[in-house]
C-alpha cells in the first residue's frame, strides 16, 4: 500500500504577507470549494420533481428565487452570522428596572424578513389553493437549508394561523379587534 504525499516544492514554506497575515504553511488540497452562489431549488431535481407531481408548479418561480437566495454566499454568511451571535437577553437596564428585551445579531432580521416576505409563515393560509401547502414547505425547506433556527418562529407562525383562527374565545377575524388571520403578510422584528 503506497502512501502519497505532496510534492516537495508545495512543503510548507512560512511566509510573511503584511503584519496581519498568518504565514502560510500549506497548500490545501483535499477540500472541496465552498457550496456557494447556487440556486438551492434547480440543483435538487427530486425537490423541484416533487413539487411539480404535488401539484406546487405555479410556484416554480418563486421557488426558484428562493433556491437563489438560499444559496447566495450573502445569505449563506447570515447564517454563519446569526449561529456565531446567539440571541441575547437584557433582563434590566442601567438603573437596575427590569425590561426582558432580547436582542438579535441583524442577520436574524434579515433572514426573518426574507422568510416573511416570501410568506412561508402563512402563503398556504393566505392563498388556499390546490399545492399551496407543499409550495410552502417546499420554500420552507430551501430556506432552512441557510440557518435552521429561524425556521422555528416562521413555522410556528404558520401552525398557529388555523389554531387561532378556531379560538373561539379570540374576537373573530376580520373584526376591529383582530387582524384577519389569513391575511397575515409580515412581522415586525
Amino acid at each position: 500500500m503506497a502512501i502519497q504525499t505532496q510534492p516537495s516544492d508545495t512543503a510548507m514554506t512560512p511566509t510573511r504577507m503584511g503584519n496581519d497575515a498568518a504565514p502560510q504553511t500549506h497548500e490545501v488540497f483535499n477540500q472541496p470549494p465552498p457550496l456557494e452562489d447556487y440556486n438551492a431549488f434547480t440543483s435538487d431535481a427530486a425537490l423541484a420533481e416533487g413539487a411539480q407531481r404535488e401539484g406546487a408548479a405555479w410556484a416554480e418561480q418563486r421557488l426558484r428565487e428562493i433556491g437563489q437566495r438560499a444559496g447566495a454566499s450573502e445569505a449563506i454568511q447570515w447564517g454563519f452570522d446569526a449561529n456565531s451571535y446567539p440571541p441575547v437577553l437584557k433582563t434590566h437596564d442601567r438603573y437596575g428596572h427590569r425590561r426582558d428585551e432580547v436582542t438579535f445579531h441583524p442577520a436574524w432580521h434579515e433572514l426573518l424578513r426574507a422568510a416573511t416576505g416570501w410568506g412561508l409563515h402563512a402563503s398556504s393560509w393566505r392563498d388556499p389553493q390546490p399545492g399551496a401547502h407543499v409550495a410552502r414547505i417546499v420554500g420552507f425547506y430551501l430556506w432552512s437549508q441557510v440557518e435552521s433556527g429561524q425556521s422555528c418562529p416562521i413555522s410556528m407562525t404558520h401552525a398557529a394561523i388555523p389554531r387561532c383562527a378556531c379560538n373561539r374565545s379570540l374576537p373573530p377575524s376580520g373584526s376591529h379587534a383582530s387582524p384577519p388571520l389569513p391575511m397575515i403578510r409580515r412581522c415586525d422584528h
